[in-house]
């Protein structure tokens, strides 16, 4: 995690000198595209070969070239086209690694556990985050992007070997994957093991509602509103903060207690008081109360979120996690980015105030969603 974001520092940052800020833009898009394409295909390939290996493999091949590309610019100016082939080869790779990665905690702790495993893992992001981004900006001061992509390489090299010493438990159920003939009727059989699930099924609508609800006020209407609230990039900063300290403490709290009662009932009742506080966040005069707001949302999004991730480990099949997890990315990073140029335009329209409620309205309905299924609100977290 951190070796990802310290290339995505490094690739800003090179495609920013070497062309014009849309051709930068066109280089950053050119990762989403192929992740977003072929994550239920990585889905498929994590549960027929077996996650560590696709894990270690895909994880290999981001270091080469990564690797690669912080040669070639440390010897020549290469231009635009080297960085767009990085992106596109980091993004293919994402797609087969993050379901992979999403597979793996059944296969190396208990149920019981499971909970735990997924707290850690939301901490590791928050710290990832607030070390990555400062680490990659060290790295271009220091050399430019050669250096920071050498960094980066140098720590996604160092994950490897604690990669390839994680021992996983063989699960019965695996070989329910690989016989299920060709990769299509392998996704196919994934798909229809989420549509017919009466935990998963409204557990992936409820995810989709509340993260296109989430998604556009905390990207673009957050920008906008510290523009207008006259805070600026510092204010925007703060509020950002305060939103991933409580994510944090959520985290760690699910890290330290390992599992916490009424897993989907507390899910939709965080979801559903995390929507208001996204809705009050526009009104909010003074930038010490943005932030406290923040730290709210933060802490309810967290909350829910962990628990929506936890019930998805425990309440999957093992045998399909790796296609489960790829349709929970696909929501997140393929559907939900769209709710940003709606909320864009409708703030242009209507202004901060109606279109950070109405998102938080529909964020609010995955809550809804959690309780109209019995099922789902009933479910538990392994003891």
């Amino acid at each position: 995690m951190l070796g990802d974001n310290v290339y995505y520092i490094a690739l800003s940052w090179a495609a920013v000198r070497a062309g014009s800020p849309s051709q930068a833009g066109l280089v950053m898009a050119a990762g989403a595209v192929p992740r977003a394409l072929l994550l239920l295909g990585g889905g498929v390939i994590a549960d027929r070969f077996g996650p560590r290996r696709v894990v270690v493999g895909s994880d290999a091949v981001r270091c080469a070239a990564v690797l690669a590309v912080a040669a070639l610019l440390s010897v020549t100016t290469p231009g635009l086209w080297p960085l767009a082939a990085l992106a596109l080869v980091f993004g293919t790779v994402d797609a087969v690694f993050m379901p992979a990665v999403g597979a793996l905690p059944a296969r190396i702790t208990a149920p019981g556990q499971l909970a735990r495993v997924q707290g850690l893992r939301g901490l590791a992001i928050r710290i990832a985050g607030v070390v990555g981004a400062p680490l990659g900006g060290l790295g271009v001061a220091l050399g430019g992007a050669a250096t920071a992509f050498g960094l980066a390489g140098l720590l996604i090299a160092l994950s490897l070997p604690l990669l390839i010493t994680v021992r996983i438990r063989p699960l019965p159920v695996e070989e329910t994957a690989r016989e299920a003939g060709t990769a299509w009727a392998g996704l196919v059989d994934g798909l229809r093991h989420v549509r017919r699930h009466r935990v998963l099924g409204p557990l992936m609508l409820a995810i989709a509602l509340g993260d296109f609800g989430f998604v556009g006020p905390l990207n673009v209407g957050l920008t906008l509103l510290a523009d207008r609230r006259g805070w600026g990039a510092p204010g925007m900063g703060w509020v950002l903060a305060g939103f991933g300290v409580g994510a944090g403490a959520v985290s760690l709290l699910l890290a330290v207690r390992g599992r916490v009662p009424r897993a989907g009932l507390t899910a939709a009742w965080s979801i559903l008081a995390g929507s208001v506080a996204i809705g009050a966040l526009a009104y909010v005069p003074v930038l010490p109360a943005a932030v406290g707001v923040a730290l709210l949302v933060g802490l309810l999004a967290g909350l829910s979120g962990a628990m929506c991730g936890a019930l998805l480990q425990t309440q999957a099949d093992p045998a399909y996690l790796g296609r489960i997890t790829a349709v929970a990315s696909l929501v997140s990073l393929g559907l939900a980015p769209l709710s940003m140029p709606f909320a864009a335009a409708a703030i242009g329209l209507w202004g901060l105030g109606p279109v950070f409620v109405a998102s938080a309205a529909v964020c609010g309905l995955g809550g809804v969603v959690v309780l109209c299924f019995p099922h789902l609100r009933r479910a538990e977290l392994p003891a």
